[in-house]
């Protein structure tokens, strides 16, 4: 059951939470990241004592997909995938705040995309793969190209920036995609749109049959201890499906819109946005006049059951992603557009922050 103990926190991003919400993510020893491409924020959310939650803003271009891999994580923006590296020996060291954060994550790399609209990321065989919405395919990257087209459904004739069927949620399997969401089965530019509510289907790849059609707007597929899980944006249902008959069974409905998943042992933490009334896409949806706010649901998977809310007050009106760190209650994050990313070396063998030297009368020939 849900506590009812709200408590406030102070500040920008401020948020109301019941008492299950920072118990769960200690004992699980985790961190939940979330993308907010309105706000232009990635958040880290966490606990260090099992009865507060800690935030910690990174600022971005317009954050969607996230992925990690054990001390990998990348974050796909409105143009550019960043890729950051973890260590626990800059965190113990790091100058401003030395034993503050248990682990704290630094850019090593960035793929200059161009605006594809990146929408779901996974770290696998062959690189990192995004669900590439604008070119309706899958895509990887290297120092090439923009990207390399690695998969598109069947009834897609060609790669095109025309988002044809805005294909957007991914699930891997054994490091490879094995399913795959869209909102339409259309093949003209933006064609989904003309039945938004219940055009929507699960593909698996590669051979690119659909599993189950007519969906209200399915997003996030996750693959967890065999079982896929599909949320039904929509109508807010977190649903369960059978891939065998093409069938799917309602776990739980949330009257919001729902959208963003990561499963731990028994729990589904699943992202919550606000309708804006201003969108042609969202106000037709049957949950368009109850999603009033933004934020977090904890779904317990065998009480079939919400048992937690993180709901903001204000500044995050849209969540696009929701991923679980594991293994960290205390990260931290420095961005590019940080100037101390650049004195954070780190090695096989070893890790250090290096002083900027200060050069007195320079000259330039």
């Amino acid at each position: 059951m849900e506590s009812n103990n709200g408590i406030q926190e102070v500040g920008k991003f401020a948020a109301t939470y019941d008492t299950n919400f920072p118990r769960i993510l200690h004992e699980l020893n985790s961190t939940l990241i979330l993308t907010t491409y309105q706000a232009g924020r990635t958040i880290f959310l966490s606990s260090d004592t099992g009865e507060r939650i800690l935030q910690i803003p990174a600022g971005f271009k317009k954050p969607m997909g996230v992925s990690i891999l054990d001390k990998k994580l990348a974050i796909a923006t409105l143009d550019e995938i960043h890729v950051f590296s973890g260590s626990e020996k800059l965190a113990e060291y790091y100058p401003e705040n030395p034993n503050t954060y248990d682990i704290m994550y630094v850019p090593r790399a960035t793929y200059y995309c161009g605006e594809t609209d990146l929408h779901d990321l996974g770290f696998g065989k062959g690189g990192l793969w995004a669900v590439n919405t604008k070119f309706s395919c899958l895509a990887t990257f290297d120092v090439n190209y923009s990207f390399n087209p690695r998969w598109k459904p069947p009834f897609i004739s060609a790669l095109a920036p025309q988002d044809r069927c805005h294909l957007n949620g991914m699930a891997m399997k054994d490091q490879v995609p094995a399913y795959v969401t869209a909102l339409g089965t259309t093949d003209t530019k933006q064609g989904w749109r003309e039945n938004i509510i219940s055009g929507g289907v699960l593909m698996s790849v590669p051979d690119g049959e659909i599993i189950v059609q007519d969906l209200p707007m399915p997003h996030s597929p996750r693959l967890y201890n065999g079982q896929l899980y599909v949320l039904l944006s929509a109508t807010g249902d977190l649903v369960r499906v059978n891939v065998e008959d093409r069938s799917y069974e309602k776990i739980v409905n949330f009257p919001g819109l729902i959208r963003g998943m990561s499963i731990h042992g028994d729990y589904a933490f699943i992202g919550v946005s606000k309708v804006r009334e201003s969108s042609k896409t969202f106000h037709k949806l049957p949950v368009s006049t109850m999603s009033k706010k933004a934020g977090i649901i904890v779904v317990d998977l065998k009480q079939k059951a919400i048992v937690s809310r993180f709901m903001y007050d204000s500044t995050v009106d849209e969540i696009y992603d929701v991923q679980l760190l594991q293994g960290f209650r205390k990260p931290g994050l420095i961005t590019t557009r940080d100037e101390r990313h650049k004195t954070a070396i780190s090695t096989k063998s070893g890790a250090f922050w290096i002083k900027k030297e200060k050069k007195e009368n320079e000259q330039t020939s």
